[in-house]
């Protein structure tokens, strides 16, 4: 498959993300709604380091960076997990976008390679798991977006 379908279309997914939170501020990204866990700014560092750790689950590959990170943004943390070297808002809508150069770079001309299956869902290529990262991506996209609107709500009753 040619590189420019499943990693450039989550690319453009991205940049569509990233044009909807223009207008927030970093208050905003760091706000805990009632009824949710997290914030903005833990779904954009969620969405940042899922995507390697799937990736990572393939190859077998390690980053000891994304680890660390992991502590902040891995399943089941929530912003209570955050220090003073967590990503900001601000650095975390960079990564996303610097992210493409990165996934380019180390798995462009990689995605039909063939490894052994993955534990949960059995994909065996790089470009199977783009596949779970574009829909796992989409579910934290809707969640942004629904923190967004209860944000611009709040916004309007004060």
């Amino acid at each position: 498959m040619e590189f420019a379908r499943p990693i450039e279309s989550l690319k453009i997914y991205r940049e569509y993300l990233l044009g909807v939170l223009e207008d927030v501020t970093d208050e905003q990204a760091n706000d805990i709604l009632p009824g949710f866990r997290n914030t903005i700014r833990w779904n954009l560092g969620h969405m940042y380091v899922d995507t390697y750790l799937w990736i990572y689950s393939l190859t077998g590959e390690e980053d000891a960076r994304i680890q660390e990170w992991n502590t902040w943004f891995g399943y089941g943390t929530t912003p209570e997990n955050f220090t003073d070297a967590t990503p900001s808002f601000e650095e975390l809508k960079q990564l996303l976008i610097d992210q493409f150069s990165d996934l380019q770079t180390r798995y462009g001309s990689r995605l039909s390679e063939v490894f052994p299956p993955t534990k949960y869902e059995g994909y065996t290529t790089i470009q199977d798991v783009f596949l779970r990262i574009a829909f796992h991506d989409g579910l934290h996209f809707q969640t942004i977006l629904h923190l967004k609107r209860f944000l611009s709500h709040d916004k309007v009753s004060e």
